[in-house]
Order: structure tokens, then C-alpha cells, then sequence
């Protein structure tokens, strides 16, 4: 969630951190604050609210220095205002410390603390870290840093600087750190968003890994004191992929952007009837597979299960990542565990995948962000390539997942020795062109949303593989458009929410051609009779479906399989352009960050 950034080398530091948060708001934060080393004083400067009020306050131009950190706060402990917000400081001002995470000890720690003297000032977990490290400074503070990070429970991010020091130190457990080599110094960030403005050289820190940062070389080490290795990799996308490129927001910008998300998800891995993935699987040893994702992840996961059970007839589960971790779990050495997240770095998936390396499962990944943590700690994986996702509410990433995930359900049934489907490899190829005219139906829906956006409440219904997508429809109109919306199975729909049904309620279908469309319609009809507005997304001319809609969308249609993949794209301009029309922040939605990285 919260971002940092941090610079050692011979630029200037408070331009540099400032357009590096301002590449970080996306990832959600309600304050912002710098800290800078300037002629042996350590200056602090925060506030609450957005980086232009950082940015505008008169005190910054006091802060000169070629040493600094910063960071965007999402608050957990204590309410958003000038106290609350980091760096924070120790009794005597000489430290600072911006901090990722949840320290879950904090409250006996700073009880601790406060009986030896220690005076806090603000309401937040991060301030124990500052009077821990003061506890233990006596003159190194990479040893103090250690030392205090021995005491403390729960997860970190954190970038340390002391005014008696010319070097920062950062560490990491559970919440993502990268160090950027640029030719004038050294970036560390919570997200290459901010880096690779300056170098595409980065390297990637581990759980219970640290660093010691000067302006013209890094040490890499372990908590414990052990040595590591150095492992520099190379970012793959460039700044300008992480800019607007003339779209009035990056939701949009990423919603159109799909149809060359898919190609790159697919691209190398569609040989003829032949699916490539390197992934260590035998599947005559696989008795089940266990899905575990947070958020629309988990929608997508939903669609998988779907897949890889008709596909390659492997029974699937799908869990909550945030609820797996914490059952009894009947994990077995023959399960496969797969763990679905955007950014590679969600804090509950990756628990979940720990607990599942733990029962000696298998484990893959589908992450978009190459390097991240998940990518990393997993047996293999599919990378979506879908370039960077900087909207908070997830679209290409959603889509790519559910290729990779229909690749995988191929992969698995070739790897069986079942009969190819040429059909359904037919229509993977075409699905770009049929996504690129399901865009086209946006003038249709922005025109749509001028009527519903005044609505309290939706209700999304869709069947079979658009039961997932009526759930990941709703999720979105909930995000970005802050109204009301549930997600069902068009035939549960019976089971109490045809109480909410009356002509205020807009109740959107997806209704295809398919073995069920017969009964969609009649729970159309069912809506019909108590007054309700209905919305019809389908994927052929039908008189019936535009005799009850009071309106009707119509996308390419394909298999019954792929469909949700054409399905969700007017659900995703629905939601995009009823925020629009409600004039909502659509990249930056209230209370909301892109990357979970606490539970």
C-alpha cells in the first residue's frame, strides 16, 4: 500500500523524491512527508492530504542535500494527519525512518519503551521502530538497525537514515524494497514505478535481507549477518509505458490497452495445437489444485477452476487468500497450489503460498510483475506480461490472468495426452480482434452511464463462466463508482435479492447464446414482472433479450469458455464511466491502494 522512496548519490534529493511518490500515489495514501541529511541536520517535512501539499509547503526549501527518504502513508494506526505521517523520528531528532508494513508487537514494545523514557508523538506502529534503533545506537547504525529489528514482530519495509551518518539502511520483511544503480547513486523504492525513470538496473531484496546504501556503492546482507550474493536484474518496460499516452486516466489507458495485453500473454506460448509453459508439473501425480487470490484475482480464479476442471479434469479448489491462511488446510505432496496476484507482492497470497510450500505442495504463479516476491519463492509460474497496471482497479491484469489460466488448463490436458482442441486454440489466437470491437461498444455505455450513475444500487447476474464476471463486474462499480453492487448466479437470485427488486434497481445480464440462455430468461423475465431495469450484455441478435432490456450491449461472440474474456470489458467501461460521470478520482479511488502488502 504505503509507498517509499529513498536517494543516495550526487543529484539533488527533494526533486528526485518528490517525482518518485508522485509515481507511488497509485498505490493509495492519505499523507506524504520527505526527510533529508542537510549540512550534519536532519530536516523533516510532512503533511496530510496529497503530494502537491507536500510539495507546495514553503519549508521544503530548506531541505538541500544529496541524501534523503520519503514516503506516501495508507494509514492503518492512527488517522491521516501531519503527526501520523512519516519519516518518523527518535527523542532527540539525530533518525529517521519511513516504514512499509504492520509492526504487530508495537503495543508492547512501545509500553517497553515508554517506561525507559521514550516519548512518542504520534499514534503509529512505525514510531517504535525510530526508539528501538535509538535504544540500540551507539555509533554504527546498521548494527542498531539489526538489533532493533530482532525485537520486532510482523512486516516491513523500511529506509533508515541518521544525521552523525552519510548512508541510509533499508530491510525487508513482507513488504517490497528495490534497489535502482543509477550512474549518480542509488534508488531504493517500494515499487519500480519510481526507479525506472533513472535506471533499469535494479536489484530485489528479500524477506530478512538488508542493504547498506552510500552514494557510490550497496552491501547486501542478512539479518542474521550472513553474506549475500549479488543478483542485479533488468527491468523490462519503460517509463513511458507507466505514462498516460494521451488518455484522460490510466484505467482507461489499460482498458484499451488489452487486446495487446493478450497477445503478449500468449505470445511464444501458442505453437499450432501445442501449449508451451516451462512449469515442473507431472500431472499423472496430481490429485488436486488448490487456487488461492485476493480481490478480483480470486475472480479470476473463480474462472480458472472452471477451466482446468473441464479442460483437463483436474478437480480445483478456490480459496481466499486471507482465509487459507488461517484453516486447517488438507494440503498434500500431490496437490498443485496456484497463487494468482497482479503485483507478486500481495501479503495475504503470499502467506498463503508459504503455508502451502509448508504441506510439500507444488507451486505456481501468475503474477505480472517480474521479480516480485511471489515470482521468486514459487516452483514455476506464468508471467502475464501485461505491462505495468497502474489504475488501482484491476482490467488487463484480470484478462491476462484468465489467458494464462486457460493456458495452463491446455498445458495440464496436453501434458495427459488428451486430444488437442483446435477450435478453442483457433479463438485464443482471435481474441484480440474481438476484444479490440468489444471497446467499440464504449460510446454506447458512456452514453448508458448518464442514466444509471445517479443509482444507489446494482445487481450484476450472470451463469456458469459469467457467474465470476458478474461478480468481478460489481467489484469494479463498487470501486471506482462508489455505488452499491452485488455480484450472483443468475439463478440464485431467487434466494433473496429479488426482495431488493423494484423499478429503482438496475439488474444488469450476461446473457450468450449458450445450453442456458433459456433459463437467464426467464430470471429476466422474473425481474420484469416486479418492475426492475434490466441491462443485457450479449453476444447475438435476439429479439426476446431486447424486448425486456431497457438496455442491451452486444460484443463479438466465441466459445462458451473464453466468453468472459469479451464479457468484462463493458462491464469494466461501466464502472469506468460512471465514476467519470460522477466526477470520481477513477485512478485513485477512495480508501483503496493497488498493492495489499498488509492483511
Amino acid at each position: 500500500m504505503c509507498g517509499i522512496v529513498a536517494y543516495t548519490g550526487t543529484r539533488a534529493v527533494v526533486p528526485l523524491l518528490l517525482a518518485g511518490l508522485r509515481r507511488l500515489e497509485y498505490r493509495g495514501y492519505d499523507s506524504a512527508g520527505i526527510g533529508v541529511l542537510t549540512d550534519g541536520q536532519l530536516r523533516i517535512v510532512k503533511q496530510p492530504g496529497a503530494i502537491d501539499c507536500l510539495a507546495a509547503d514553503p519549508q521544503l526549501i530548506q531541505l538541500t542535500g544529496c541524501l534523503g527518504i520519503a514516503h506516501t502513508r495508507w494509514a492503518t494506526h492512527g488517522k491521516p494527519n501531519t503527526l501520523n505521517a512519516h519519516p518518523h523520528v527518535d527523542c532527540h531528532h539525530d533518525l529517521a525512518v519511513v516504514h512499509n508494513g504492520i509492526i504487530e508487537n508495537y503495543s508492547t514494545l512501545r509500553a517497553i519503551l515508554s517506561d525507559e523514557g521514550h516519548h512518542f508523538r504520534s499514534e503509529t506502529d512505525t514510531e517504535v521502530i525510530a526508539h528501538l534503533i535509538e535504544k540500540f545506537y551507539c555509533g554504527d547504525l546498521t548494527e542498531a538497525v539489526v538489533a532493533a529489528l530482532q525485537n520486532i514482530e510482523g512486516t516491513f519495509g523500511l529506509a533508515v537514515i541518521h544525521r552523525h551518518e552519510n548512508r541510509i539502511i533499508v530491510a525487508r520483511r513482507g513488504s517490497p524494497l528495490i534497489i535502482g544503480l543509477a550512474d549518480d547513486g542509488l534508488i531504493v523504492a517500494s515499487d519500480a514505478t519510481a526507479i525506472i525513470p533513472y535506471t533499469k538496473r535494479v536489484v530485489y531484496l528479500n524477506d530478512d535481507e538488508m542493504a547498506v546504501l552510500t552514494a557510490g556503492q550497496y552491501q547486501l546482507r542478512h539479518l542474521n549477518g550472513a553474506s549475500v550474493s549479488n543478483r542485479v536484474h533488468e527491468i523490462r518496460w519503460n517509463a513511458e509505458q507507466i505514462s498516460k499516452r494521451g488518455y484522460p486516466h490510466f484505467m482507461l489507458k489499460e482498458i484499451h490497452e488489452q487486446p495487446e495485453a493478450v497477445t503478449n500473454t500468449l505470445r511464444g506460448r501458442l505453437c499450432g495445437d501445442q501449449v508451451k509453459l516451462s512449469i515442473p508439473i507431472d500431472p499423472s501425480r496430481v490429485r488436486r489444485m488448490l487456487i488461492t487470490a485476493c480481490g478480483t484475482s480470486w475472480h479470476a480464479a473463480l474462472l480458472g477452476k472452471y477451466l482446468i476442471e473441464e479442460l483437463a479434469r483436474i478437480p480445483v479448489e478456490v480459496d481466499y487468500a486471507s482465509e487459507f491462511r488461517y484453516r486447517e488446510a488438507l494440503l498434500e505432496p500431490t496437490d498443485i497450489a496456484l497463487v494468482i496476484s497482479q503485483s507478486g507482492e500481495t501479503a495475504d497470497t503470499l502467506a498463503a503460498l508459504r503455508k502451502a510450500r509448508a504441506f510439500g505442495a507444488q507451486t505456481i504463479g501468475i503474477v505480472n510483475s517480474v521479480g516480485s516476491t511471489i515470482a521468486r519463492e514459487v516452483d514455476g509460474g506464468i508471467y502475464l506480461h501485461a505491462g505495468p497496471e497502474i489504475g488501482v482497479a484491476s482490467t488487463k491484469a484480470f484478462v491476462c490472468q484468465v489467458i494464462a489460466l486457460t493456458l495452463l488448463a491446455l498445458y495440464l490436458r496436453q501434458q495427459q495426452h488428451q486430444p488437442p482442441l483446435p477450435d478453442l486454440m483457433t479463438e485464443l489466437n482471435a481474441l484480440p480482434d474481438k476484444i479490440r470491437a468489444a471497446l467499440d461498444t464504449a460510446a454506447a455505455i458512456r452514453e448508458m452511464a448518464e442514466r444509471y450513475h445517479h443509482c444507489g444500487n446494482f445487481l450484476y447476474l450472470g451463469r456458469h463462466v459469467n457467474f465470476p464476471v458478474a461478480l468481478e463486474g460489481a467489484l469494479k462499480l463498487k470501486e471506482i463508482s462508489y455505488i452499491h453492487a452485488e455480484g450472483y448466479p443468475a439463478a440464485e437470485m431467487k434466494h433473496g435479492p429479488i426482495a431488493l427488486i423494484d423499478e429503482a434497481m438496475p439488474v444488469l445480464f450476461i446473457a450468450n447464446r449458450c445450453e442456458l440462455l433459456d433459463k437467464v430468461i426467464s430470471n429476466m423475465q422474473e425481474i420484469r414482472a416486479r418492475q426492475g431495469r434490466i441491462i443485457t450484455i450479449t453476444d447475438h441478435a435476439n429479439p426476446v433479450l431486447a424486448g425486456l432490456s431497457e438496455n442491451l450491449i452486444t460484443v463479438p461472440a466465441t466459445l462458451p469458455l473464453l466468453s468472459p474474456l469479451i464479457n468484462v470489458i463493458p462491464l469494466q467501461l461501466l464502472a469506468y464511466y460512471m465514476a467519470v460521470a460522477k466526477g470520481l478520482n477513477v485512478d485513485k479511488p477512495r480508501n483503496l491502494a493497488k498493492s495489499v502488502t498488509v492483511e
